[in-house]
């Protein structure tokens, strides 16, 4: 999953996420922590057992949730690594929104929907039919609304263009685009 998005985006390789993965029976969903230094920064992706195993399997149809649990997990992490190479910002914002966008993309290419009903349904499956662990009166709950809302939006606008490589343009253009001019491309269009 990640040399995927490293090839969707067109990235310089960042370090193999392997080492930096701590699977905890204990927890159940995805988790970026990460650790400032003057030695540097220092990060774990931890990952449910759940989500650990659908990665390793690579079968999103088995058990989606925990397969997108994966997904966000290395998502976070890439998006990290990149912003560190590249010594730009980020936030919490722009992390979630991107892996929101990551989701749709690695769903994409491994299930190649044929059709635009099948775009849309997996569209829907992905953004509309969702519930959020954290309530809309929240920072977390609105942040992650936000991003659900955004990235939504955007592969809206990217169905109705039609043809994938239009997509690998525009996305590629986005995820290296700041946060303000992610939502400035989501909201003009």
């Amino acid at each position: 999953m990640q040399r995927q998005l490293e090839a969707i985006y067109q990235l310089e390789p960042a370090p193999a996420i392997a080492p930096f993965v701590r699977v905890d029976p204990d927890e159940p969903r995805e988790q970026l922590l990460v650790r400032e230094s003057e030695e540097g920064m220092d990060i774990v992706v931890v990952l449910p057992v759940a989500s650990a195993e659908a990665m390793l399997s690579r079968d999103a149809s088995a058990a989606l949730d925990a397969y997108l649990g994966a997904v966000e997990g290395i998502s976070h992490f890439i998006h990290l690594a990149e912003r560190a190479r590249t010594e730009l910002p980020t936030t919490l914002l722009e992390l979630e929104l991107q892996a929101e966008v990551d989701k749709f993309a690695l769903l994409l290419g491994e299930q190649r929907p044929a059709n635009t009903v099948e775009l849309v349904s997996l569209h829907r499956r992905l953004y509309e039919d969702v519930r959020f662990l954290h309530t809309s009166g929240t920072e977390a709950g609105q942040r992650y609304r936000l991003a659900n809302d955004l990235a939504a939006r955007l592969w809206s606008q990217l169905i109705r263009q039609g043809p994938a490589a239009v997509h690998r343009d525009t996305l590629r253009r986005f995820y290296r685009a700041s946060q303000a001019e992610k939502i400035s491309m989501v909201v003009a269009a």
